[in-house]
């Protein structure tokens, strides 16, 4: 598991009441339930407090589903148990509820592109047919050119100006008219969230949740017109509920069609940020906890115990999607976390918390895999348990400073069935800035995968 620590409270006090917040980015089905079984470990680390007991809560496409259910006081162990089928409060997530077909534009384009097309022969003959009496005299003074003084360039005038006269002016209906805006449309997930919020009496409105709650909750999502980020809140939700939020901010581009609410077209709030920290930042938030799923796989084609590990892109077109995925998400977390360095207005701390950067298993389970949700549940458990484990000397009294306590040791949960793999030897790097008493530690575990 990968650590990064950035810290500008170094040197001063926090405040009596320090704001915490968790920024949850996206990862699709396995990333978002990698992130539940993470969840599951913080939570059994933290001692007197709950992860949904934090101050703010701020997540975008599958981390805004979390981060609903969190505020809202839905525990990771529920959250488990809806994935399982096993909840007497939640209804099961089941696969019709992400995989729903978008049938009315799968069905619908293709049969408008038909009508056009069956329309477009006899149209074109239509105007042919109305071009023919007055062609000759259109085209003879190009005619009389040519007898002239024949060319080749009056010839090409000629045939050029027959072809303009009798060339179809009507558009062949466009083959691209046929594909659908998604293949898939995620109404089905929002009233899934929304008819389990009502049924355990869960506010459905961002000013609500806040009056009722203290807890602020910020989705952000993507206007597909504008190409601006939207940030849904309890100072402006836009006119949407939070279930629709959800749905705005989890459209991802071409596997859902964009989410059409209130006369918006949103999709994905990861196309313009991978974690939104600066909303979090921006609304008074002292510590930072961010969890993401996705980095870039660290692949070393070598022999490996007889073995021959081989290219990331011998695995085929998939494997290269997937490592370029994660690679631009990381990037410009990275970017984000650097800019805060610089930024003398933030005197807080952020701990971003990461898959391991050689974790192949993970790597492998397909972003959108719902039946490898299991696998991800347990494997995210235990990955988060170790990296608390290895760099428990680090994050205790940052935790600390902010009225937080991680236990001594943490306990093996029965909800996760695989053992932890040992916790990796850890390296520490520090990168000193300019801005008195800020740094940012890079703390990586250097197991093989």
């Amino acid at each position: 598991m990968g650590l990064t620590l950035v810290q500008r409270g170094s040197g001063h006090h926090p405040p009596r009441d320090p704001k915490i917040a968790l920024v949850l980015a996206g990862g699709a089905v396995t990333g978002g339930a990698f992130k539940v079984g993470g969840l599951k470990a913080l939570d059994e680390a933290l001692v007197g407090r709950s992860v949904t007991e934090f101050d703010m809560y701020v997540g975008l496409s599958a981390g805004a589903l979390l981060a609903t259910s969190l505020a809202e006081g839905i525990t990771p162990d529920e959250m488990i148990a809806a994935l399982e089928g096993t909840s007497s409060r939640l209804s099961q997530l089941r696969p019709i509820d992400f995989y729903h077909p978008n049938l009315g534009e799968i069905l619908s384009r293709p049969a408008i592109f038909s009508a056009r097309l069956a329309g477009y022969l006899p149209g074109l003959l239509l105007d042919l047919f109305s071009v023919l009496p007055e062609l000759p005299g259109r085209v003879a003074p190009n005619l009389r050119r040519l007898l002239e003084t024949p060319s080749y360039t009056h010839l090409e005038a000629l045939l050029m100006r027959l072809f303009q006269e009798v060339s179809p002016k009507r558009e062949f209906p466009s083959l691209r008219s046929l594909w659908p805006s998604g293949f898939f449309e995620n109404s089905a997930l929002e009233r899934w969230l929304a008819g389990n919020m009502a049924a355990i009496g869960a506010p459905n409105r961002f000013a609500e949740l806040y009056r009722e709650t203290g807890r602020r909750l910020f989705i952000t999502a993507t206007n597909l017109d504008t190409a601006e980020r939207v940030v849904f809140g309890p100072d402006n939700d836009h006119g949407l509920t939070i279930s629709e939020a959800v749905q705005a901010s989890s459209a991802l581009p071409g596997f859902f069609r964009p989410a059409r609410l209130n006369g918006v077209d949103y999709v994905d709030g990861g196309v313009r940020r991978t974690a939104n920290l600066d909303v979090a930042v921006e609304h008074g938030a002292d510590l930072v906890i961010c969890y993401n799923p996705f980095r870039p796989f660290l692949n070393v084609p070598r022999r490996d115990g007889g073995r021959r590990r081989g290219y990331l892109a011998d695995r085929g077109l998939s494997a290269v999607i997937h490592q370029v995925f994660r690679t631009l998400l990381h990037t410009r977390l990275s970017l984000g976390l650097q800019a805060y360095l610089h930024d003398d207005r933030f005197r807080g701390d952020i701990v971003v918390i990461e898959a391991r950067e050689t974790d192949d298993q993970f790597f492998d389970l397909g972003p959108l895999a719902f039946w490898k949700r299991a696998d991800a549940v347990r494997h995210g458990f235990d990955s988060v348990r170790s990296t608390l484990l290895e760099h428990a000397d680090v994050l205790r009294p940052l935790f600390e400073s902010y009225g937080l306590d991680l236990r001594p040791t943490a306990e093996r949960s029965s909800a996760a069935e695989a053992e932890p793999a040992p916790a990796p030897e850890a390296a520490v790097e520090e990168e000193q800035v300019p801005a008195a008493g800020s740094r940012i530690r890079l703390v990586k575990g250097h197991s093989a995968s």
